[in-house]
């Protein structure tokens, strides 16, 4: 079973959010922003 059941995002899509937020220290618009780029609708809350 998938660590990730019932999540609106596929897993991968998750770990690269947690990824960046915890390597780079961005904030969660920043965070948004970088997964707009790559074509994932994400809200900065």
């Amino acid at each position: 079973m998938s660590d990730f059941t019932w999540r609106h995002y596929h897993g991968q899509i998750i770990l690269w959010a947690v990824c960046w937020y915890c390597k780079y220290g961005v904030s969660y618009r920043e965070l948004a922003e970088m997964m707009h780029e790559r074509g994932i609708q994400v809200g900065h809350s």
